[in-house]
């Protein structure tokens, strides 16, 4: 890890001074660059997760952060292993694949068996026992497209629930159409769950084309066999961390402006989209703002732990800073790729609408638009916002973020440097105008 540290502090073409920051708008990008580079794939409680946060600590106090930390949480981890899908008949072909997030892996030779096909998580629910018994269940429901990715919350719960509904009907193992819009021949992975009353039986995903490849051979033979194999590992219980670092108020130094990332990703890709870019952008966010001058209110960046595993390290970190949420005066996460920002979305107190609608106005020349007041905050702050934290979401373009979303295509290639600015200089403005404000957006 030594070596490590002391190949990254040499890096010079990587390396950001004191003046290049105050300059440099594209360091969002840099810092992206950055850490799909030197460090890569970084599923939770990995090797590669523990080299993410010694790279997301050097990098802090390299930017000038006044305060550096990390606070520890345990979780399960999960090992991914080698994968294959046939037709075993009467149609011999191979299929792409790639084991779902904390499913158990097959027997070392495999599971031989015919398949049944549902259009829908709802379809299986209500399905004859006697339809799926010993078989490998398929779901195929596709994905729409939209900026918003509204149709993911359609789609997402087969994945997430398939196993258990298919193993209380007695399936030996389910494999589900990508959760994805990208007709390229990549699979989406993604986290799934168990219920401790129900078997456990193994999960996957096939990509978009061999889902509906798939489907024209059931019309052709319902009897369709197929051969699965995946050699997943369940090890148990490791440590990660959340990466925490701090802009110090100058006159409310304990009133908390939250801005975030996650910065775990998963396994398959660089996690560039995700969630490396929100990483960037919020990195770049705090430091830029010392440059510009000390905010009045502390800007806290915290780049949260296993995201991806069902937002762990964002439990973690409300559990222990329960008595102190009352002075988180703000939260806000960057998840959703590298997309344009084109509309801000609040979740505040009805007399600080006013103040939203401002922000806004602040915002109109980067060609973003007043959304609801409904928003989440993203998938980690919404662990802050079920506990009163006010929010606010700056919507990116994500029309086609679900292209790339959990697999190997998610690389840097992918992200737009101009539209990495546009988000930066979208987040300094919002972060500043609440740093350096008085308002409650609680009421």
């Amino acid at each position: 890890m030594k070596l490590w540290l002391t190949t990254l502090a040499t890096a010079l073409s990587l390396q950001i001074s004191a003046q290049e920051l105050a300059l440099d708008n594209t360091l969002a990008y840099q810092l992206t660059e950055s850490i799909t580079v030197e460090v890569g794939q970084r599923l939770a409680g990995s090797e590669a997760d523990a080299r993410a946060v010694a790279w997301a600590e050097q990098k802090f106090k390299q930017l000038g952060y006044d305060k550096v930390w990390t606070e520890p949480f345990t979780m399960q981890y999960w090992e991914r292993g080698n994968a294959s899908l046939s037709v075993s008949a009467p149609f011999h072909q191979n299929l792409v694949v790639t084991a779902l997030g904390g499913s158990v892996a097959t027997p070392f030779d495999g599971i031989n068996a015919q398949v049944v096909m549902f259009d829908s998580l709802e379809q299986l629910k209500q399905a004859d026992a006697a339809l799926v018994k010993d078989k490998i269940v398929f779901i195929n429901k596709s994905m729409g497209k939209d900026k918003l990715g509204t149709f993911y919350g359609s789609v997402v719960g087969a994945r997430a629930q398939g196993a258990v509904e298919a193993a209380k009907l007695g399936a030996k193992a389910i494999i589900i159409r990508s959760v994805g819009t990208s007709i390229n021949r990549f699979a989406h992975t993604g986290i799934m769950r168990y219920n401790d009353e129900v078997a456990r039986i193994p999960a996957a995903a096939v990509s978009v084309p061999d889902a509906m490849q798939l489907a024209k051979m059931l019309s052709r033979q319902p009897e369709l066999t197929l051969h699965l194999q995946m050699q997943n590992k369940l090890p148990g219980e490791v440590v990660s961390h959340n990466v925490i670092a701090e802009i110090t108020g100058s006159k409310y130094p304990d009133e908390i402006v939250l801005i975030s990332a996650h910065i775990d990703s998963w396994d398959e890709g660089t996690g560039a989209l995700d969630d490396g870019a929100g990483v960037g952008i919020v990195m770049a966010t705090g430091a830029l703002l010392k440059q510009q001058g000390r905010p009045e209110r502390t800007v806290r960046v915290v780049l949260f732990g296993n995201e991806e595993g069902g937002l762990v390290g964002a439990r973690a970190y409300a559990a222990k800073h329960t008595a102190s949420l009352n002075k988180h005066v703000f939260a806000s996460e960057s998840d959703f790729g590298a997309g344009r920002i084109w509309r801000l979305d609040t979740g505040f107190g009805e007399k600080a609408l006013a103040f939203g609608k401002t922000l806004q106005q602040k915002l109109a020349p980067l060609g973003i638009e007043m959304g609801d007041n409904t928003a989440s905050g993203g998938p980690d702050v919404s662990v802050l916002k079920a506990q009163g934290v006010p929010v606010a979401s700056l919507q990116q373009d994500g029309t086609d973020y679900f292209d790339y979303h959990h697999t190997p295509n998610d690389t840097l290639d992918k992200i737009d440097p101009a539209a990495m600015q546009q988000n930066l200089e979208a987040w300094l403005i919002t972060t500043k105008a609440i740093a350096n404000s008085r308002i409650d957006l609680r009421q």
